[in-house]
């Protein structure tokens, strides 16, 4: 007994100290992308054709990287002659609309609390800011998203401390957070586990797949790919989306941030 209380005091207190801080991020991390106009040149199409989504795109004069697709992997960046791409440290990614997570050279605007019709009081703190019950759909994803959100139930994350829980039925759920694409063989599922959930609801898409596509869907200049019967090109082709959290997968803090974010718990 005394060893096991010794062993208990020299592991300390684990539990990362966010959102009080900022989270202790890998020195690898590669987080949300940033462009700089000055160093673009404006005939270089090198990081359009490397991204293997389709995520980079030029309007006029103006580069735009849309994080909803883009799989963080650096192929643009090593491909820029003048590095005008790069990526940063930057972990609060996630955002309410999906027009939101596209990239310029515009201040990057953080998520916002739901928000009632008619611009009423906010509903997410009025309703869910004491808990927020949510059911995990796994929709055909490759389990990278799984497993990062399954890391916020460890004891460094501590989920339940914020009052956020996964549960195993949408009728004991305030809202759906989606991993994966949304296959055809999932959507039917999808549809019944969202009428499923009591009003009203939360629903969170987590990840590339889940927003749109990601990988799976390839290319839209390629059509062999874009068309592919198999996956859907993100969950809000099948049902309304409240947040979205960019990454592949994302980092559990961002994920985190994002949920804190939409409750009105977060606001800088």
């Amino acid at each position: 007994m005394l060893r096991m209380l010794r062993a208990r005091l020299k592991q300390g207190f684990r539990t990362v100290a966010f959102p009080g801080k900022p989270p202790a991020l890998p020195p690898g991390y590669v987080g949300r992308p940033r462009w700089e106009r000055g160093r673009c040149a404006g005939d270089c199409t090198a990081c359009i054709e490397a991204c293997p989504t389709g995520a980079i795109a030029r309007t006029g004069d103006a580069l735009t990287i849309d994080t909803g697709r883009c799989l963080f992997c650096t192929d643009c960046t090593d491909t820029c002659p003048t590095k005008a791409i790069q990526f940063t440290a930057e972990y609060r990614m996630a955002a309410r609309t999906r027009e939101a997570l596209v990239v310029d050279d515009r201040p990057h605007v953080l998520a916002q609390a739901r928000m009632g019709g008619r611009g009423e009081a906010c509903l997410a703190p009025t309703i869910f800011g004491r808990a927020l019950k949510l059911r995990q759909v796994s929709a055909g994803g490759c389990n990278a998203c799984e497993a990062d959100t399954n890391v916020l139930n460890t004891i460094v994350y501590d989920l339940g401390r914020f009052g956020i829980q996964f549960v195993a039925s949408p009728r004991h759920a305030d809202g759906l957070l989606i991993t994966g694409p949304v296959t055809r063989n999932m959507e039917l599922a999808l549809k019944k586990t969202y009428e499923a959930t009591p009003s009203p609801r939360i629903v969170v898409a987590v990840g590339a797949c889940a927003i749109s596509g990601g990988v799976f869907a390839g290319r839209p200049d390629a059509a062999a790919n874009h068309d592919s019967p198999v996956p859907h090109k993100g969950a809000d082709e099948i049902i309304p989306v409240d947040l979205y959290v960019p990454g592949c997968p994302p980092h559990p803090a961002t994920i985190l941030d994002g949920l804190l974010r939409l409750l009105g718990r977060l606001r800088d």
